[in-house]
């Protein structure tokens, strides 16, 4: 096991951006304090040819310019708030508006694009990043201050776990993920449609044109949603407008960490398991993708990555018969993912 700290960079503030790098097991994880980024991800295929599985950047002046989100920590919030507003305990909020009508991944400057504290060490068979963060009352129009801590470890079993945890001083909103796009046979490889993916979901949550949750949770028998059995991702997207962009309701009990996803890649002979406590898992199949220029000259076509996002619903804050998405003083916010990968 391995840890490196280098300087990625440093922003318009002043701020200096370290890179951490992490090896364990036949993996190594590059992450970076700006937006607590996921920047890289080597693994070996069948063949023993290792690859960088995450789209994503080369400097960190690109990644201060990332409308796709590559790899970012999302906050306050993941995924959409409709109309950019919400009621909580009878006073009304009012959040930036940055995707058309509706406040996305936080609004105007979200957890992506700060600076994060971090500190790596080593503990047990693996190496981790442990990123700090403080929101103060009123950023981005969220009530409430928010001291956030996400750990990403990588272990010698060749997994990744994710540590999300928050405390509030006043009840607020909070959604934590990651927003890796990945793809199996390599970044800068072509499209995923021929990866094979299983869904551990029954339902998803609806939505309308504007990707907004109508409050219903739908099964996906019989529809172009169904991934209980394993499928190529291409196979019904012809039949969903706009392609995959939608919450999928994990089967199991709320709060425990249960399966959530599994990819498998051919070629590469690539899988990846993902397991979750939260409600639900946002899977988009990298529909806005318009060969943006990406990692040492690659180009990311349309569904060159996808994206599970372990999540609570969206909108959730303007949705009481969700699952709660109200943290406080009374109630911390505490949730954890794992990726597991095997070739």
């Amino acid at each position: 096991m391995k840890i490196t700290k280098n300087t990625f960079g440093v922003i318009s503030s002043g701020e200096s951006v370290d890179l951490y790098t992490l090896k364990a097991g036949d993996l190594q994880f590059s992450l970076s304090t700006y937006g607590a980024t996921w920047v890289s991800l080597y693994l070996p295929s069948k063949k023993g040819i290792k690859d960088d599985i995450l789209l994503g950047y080369s400097t960190l002046t690109e990644y201060t310019h990332n409308p796709s989100f590559f790899g970012v920590t999302v906050g306050r919030f993941a995924n959409r708030i409709s109309k950019g507003r919400f009621t909580l305990n009878g006073s009304a909020y009012g959040l930036y508006k940055n995707d058309g009508e509706n406040t996305l991944h936080g609004g105007r400057r979200g957890f992506d694009k700060r600076v994060w504290k971090a500190e790596a060490y080593e503990d047990k068979g693996s190496v981790a990043v442990r990123f700090e963060l403080e929101s103060p009352d009123g950023e981005e129009g969220f009530p409430g201050s928010v001291k956030a801590v996400v750990t990403y470890t990588l272990n010698n079993n060749n997994e990744i776990h994710c540590e999300y945890k928050a405390k509030a001083d006043a009840p607020t909103p909070i959604n934590l993920t990651n927003h890796a796009y990945l793809n199996l046979k390599g970044e800068g490889c072509g499209d995923i449609l021929s990866h094979e993916l299983t869904l551990y979901s029954n339902h998803i949550v609806e939505s309308d044109a504007q990707l907004i949750p109508t409050g219903n949770l739908v099964p996906v028998k019989d529809t172009p949603f169904n991934f209980l059995e394993r499928k190529p991702i291409g196979k019904d997207l012809s039949h969903v407008p706009g392609g995959y962009d939608h919450c999928y309701v994990v089967d199991g009990k709320l709060g425990k960490m249960r399966p959530c996803a599994e990819v498998y890649e051919g070629h590469t002979g690539r899988i990846m398991k993902v397991y979750t406590t939260q409600p639900g898992v946002q899977f988009y199949s990298g529909n806005f993708l318009n060969g943006e220029p990406g990692k040492s000259g690659s180009r990311y076509i349309k569904h060159a990555g996808f994206c599970l996002e372990t999540q609570h619903y969206p909108d959730s804050p303007n949705r009481p018969e969700f699952p709660s998405c109200i943290f406080g003083p009374d109630r911390k916010y505490h949730e954890e993912a794992l990726f597991t990968f095997e070739w």
